[in-house]
């Protein structure tokens, strides 16, 4: 290998950007038996392969002439770039994008030993094999028409990338606008169990709110909310007028919070529903019960 311009880096960016896009979308639609357009860009192009590919040619550059440092040096730097990339993404987005959780000799689900070591025998084989024919291709390409076609790519792809960047930062804000409306119920539910208790009713054996499922915590509220009704109805002095008075507000937050809930869920955005389709491993710390709500709305299609 030999020093590239920059025009070429980038060529080759966005060259190992669309074979990593192919590669990832085919093993992923072979795997789950549905068409899918794998990547955070909605285009065909993989950033992090792009990323690691390059990253694989400078740091093997130094060791061309001994595979096993190349293996090692490949090994180390795609591992740190994907740590890097991982703890980033999740910062930003609250969202993990893959996750090692799973698979042995992991850590913290951002990297592990498999993919440590693929990374390695990638190195190999790319600046052995691959990366031989790709360079020979380019450098014999005309330097104008080269030269065009990158910066075509280039501003396709910082479009692509921005829009892609909003629309997740959007998905998160979704995200946090659905946990409130869990905390407003669970905030509910928890009035009126007191408003139970003061009536003499028994609270039964019940979990904690945020133990319970979206479902779980609807039907309680629910079921609360029909008891102190049948209640109030058998015996009118059971509350006084102030309680009851909450308890009207209490029932329009309940189907307020409802409604937004299930807006919120109808994911309406194009970008934010293919990002959700193009990530079917998508994980989240913070709003798990609510990504998963959200990746079902879209895998059924509602709108």
């Amino acid at each position: 290998m030999q020093n590239y311009t920059i025009i070429e880096w980038l060529f080759f960016f966005y060259f190992y950007c669309f074979l990593g896009w192919c590669f990832e979308s085919t093993y992923v639609s072979v795997r789950t038996r549905k068409l899918t357009n794998r990547g955070f860009i909605r285009g065909p192009f993989l950033p992090l392969y792009g990323s690691g590919a390059i990253m694989m040619l400078v740091v093997s550059m130094p060791f061309q002439d001994n595979v096993v440092l190349v293996f090692l040096a490949g090994c180390v730097g795609a591992t740190a770039l994907e740590f890097v990339t991982g703890v980033t993404m999740e910062a930003l987005f609250d969202m993990r994008y893959w996750d090692y959780s799973n698979d042995k000799f992991n850590f913290k689900g951002y990297i592990c030993l498999k993919a440590t070591l693929m990374w390695g025998f990638c190195t190999v084989m790319m600046t052995q094999l691959l990366h031989v024919p790709v360079e020979r291709f380019v450098l014999s390409l005309p330097a104008g028409p080269l030269k065009a076609v990158t910066v075509v790519l280039t501003v396709l792809i910082a479009v692509d990338f921005a829009l892609s960047f909003k629309a997740a930062i959007d998905l998160r804000n979704v995200l946090v606008r659905m946990s409130k409306t869990k905390e407003e119920l669970v905030r509910i539910q928890r009035r009126l169990d007191v408003i139970v208790a003061f009536a003499g009713q028994s609270l039964g054996s019940r979990r904690e709110a945020w133990a319970e499922s979206m479902d779980e915590l609807k039907s309680g509220i629910e079921a609360k909310l029909e008891s102190i009704k049948n209640l109030i109805l058998s015996r009118t002095d059971a509350y006084p007028d102030s309680m009851k008075e909450e308890l009207m507000e209490l029932k329009e937050d309940y189907h307020v919070n409802v409604e937004m809930r299930s807006r919120l869920s109808r994911v309406r955005d194009f970008f934010q529903r293919d990002m959700l389709r193009s990530n079917p491993t998508m994980t989240s710390q913070h709003f798990k019960e609510d990504l998963e709500e959200l990746k079902q709305q879209v895998s059924a299609g509602k709108k």
